[in-house]
Parts: structure tokens; C-alpha cells; sequence
């Protein structure tokens, strides 16, 4: 795990973040604690893809689809916000 930059969010939602744990493409993924204790891994879009109707809808059909998934290779989603400034995805 990284240290938080200066450009990373405090609080994503109802998450504390804690650190960085990578970047990518599409943006950063963070690592949140809820105010209940759990552990997830914040995936936060980067603004030029936010700011994109198309990546917009690509990315609601892709949260709205994880969340159906059920396996056991496969992490959860656990919370998500596809219309906030700054579009998350939230997994165990």
C-alpha cells in the first residue's frame, strides 16, 4: 500500500481512505475502511472519464453487472455510486 497524495479524496461516501493500493488507466484504486470496520477496495474514476457520457453508461452496466455476480473467484461489490462527481465502485 501507498501513502495518500495530496489529490486523494479523505472520504469516499461512508469510507475513511487509508491509502493507495494502484493506479491504472481509469483511475486509482483506494483502500476504504466503513464506519463499521470493514476493509474495501475503492476503485475511483479518474474526472476526463467521468466527465464522458459514454464511459458513464459503460460504467453503470458494469457496476450493475458485478454486482449479479456470485462466485467464489470472484470479489463482491459492495457499494457504488455511478452518478457522484467522481463515479466508485466499492469490492471486499
Amino acid at each position: 500500500m501507498e501513502p495518500l497524495r495530496s489529490t486523494d479524496p479523505a472520504r469516499i461516501a461512508g469510507y475513511r481512505i487509508l491509502g493507495r493500493l494502484g493506479a491504472g488507466g481509469m483511475g486509482v484504486v483506494l483502500l476504504g475502511r466503513s464506519a463499521g470496520g470493514a476493509l474495501v477496495a475503492i476503485k475511483l474514476i479518474r474526472a476526463e472519464y467521468a466527465d464522458d457520457a459514454g464511459f458513464r453508461t459503460r460504467f453503470r452496466r458494469e457496476v450493475a453487472i458485478a454486482r449479479q455476480v456470485r462466485n467464489r473467484w470472484a470479489v463482491p461489490v459492495v457499494d457504488a455510486d455511478t452518478e457522484a462527481a467522481a463515479p466508485w465502485l466499492a469490492t471486499e
